[in-house]
């Protein structure tokens, strides 16, 4: 009897594991085309926000435009979460919702929480799931609770690939990051990163996270040359993915890292061809090159 109940229990935890391997998520989610303008409809998100008790921490037009507007938030819980992943989980702590307008009207999307999470936080996720699905609610309710139905885009991934995700063939995987710089110390490599960003002409900070008891800090940075940066490669991957910005360093202990741009930009855009990503081939290196500027001593 003892026997036969630990077989069920073998086979349904096997069934389990293998049903959530093969379960897809999209990295983002929309509400129905609304008809209302930029600054209304802003104003209606971040009420929607705060009512889930998220804090705001940002906000900024990619590519510099009017019809564009991203809002980060942020909350505790999720905040906690993600300083308990240490490889770069505090990369993950931040959300953002997106507002995209054409001549049709503006699209509301948000960047999808557990795409994220699963890609970032991979086969640990495991340990804050509860939490981490209780956010994701909270999140999505944001948008459904104003407008209704959310529909996925942008493409699908299972978890089994997003855990593991790399492009193509010898390309980076999430932890490959680019390692900008090392310091004397977190306090060291902190105040010089903003020096330089205050300094600079093609970055601008959009929100920081500093979490000074565990020596992390997170930048979210605008890329603000308008030759190569947003202005460049947004139009030519799509538009519409806007939540995926702004692009981040981390800073953890004494070394600032990046995720590579080979990594990032595709597992936001998935769908990319290799023709579409062959018009960008610069942009990573233009991204790391911009970053080291902001970073290197």
């Amino acid at each position: 009897m003892i026997k036969r109940i630990l077989s069920t229990t073998v086979i349904f935890l096997l069934a389990f594991g293998l049903s959530i391997a093969q379960q897809s998520y999209a990295p983002f989610l929309k509400v129905n085309m609304q008809d209302r303008s930029m600054v209304q409809l802003s104003e209606e998100i971040v009420m929607g926000i705060e009512s889930k008790n998220f804090t705001i921490i940002g906000q900024y037009k990619p590519m510099q435009s009017d019809n564009m507007l991203v809002i980060c938030f942020t909350r505790d819980d999720l905040q906690k979460a993600g300083l308990s992943f240490k490889d770069r989980g505090a990369l993950a702590s931040v959300l953002k919702i997106g507002l995209l307008k054409t001549s049709e009207g503006v699209t509301l999307s948000i960047q999808n929480p557990m795409y994220m999470f699963y890609a970032y936080f991979r086969d640990d996720i495991g340990k804050q799931i509860s939490v981490l699905r209780k956010i994701d609610s909270d999140a999505k309710h944001v948008l459904t609770d104003l407008y209704g139905k959310l529909s996925s885009f942008g493409g699908e991934l299972e978890v089994d690939k997003l855990t593991n995700y790399h492009y193509k063939v010898m390309m980076p995987y999430f932890d490959d990051p680019i390692e900008l710089e090392t310091y004397n110390s977190f306090e060291e490599g902190l105040e010089y990163i903003q020096q330089k960003v205050v300094a600079s002409t093609n970055v601008k900070i959009v929100y920081k996270q500093v979490f000074s008891e565990q020596k992390v800090a997170v930048f979210g940075l605008a890329l603000t040359n308008t030759e190569e940066g947003e202005s460049e490669f947004l139009p030519i991957i799509g538009e519409s993915h806007l939540a995926a910005m702004p692009y981040e360093i981390i800073l953890q202990g004494k070394e600032v890292t990046m995720l590579h741009g080979k990594y990032r930009i595709a597992l936001y855009w998935p769908e990319l061809t290799m023709g579409t990503f062959m018009k960008i081939i610069s942009t990573p290196g233009y991204i790391e090159d911009t970053f080291e500027d902001i970073t290197k001593k």
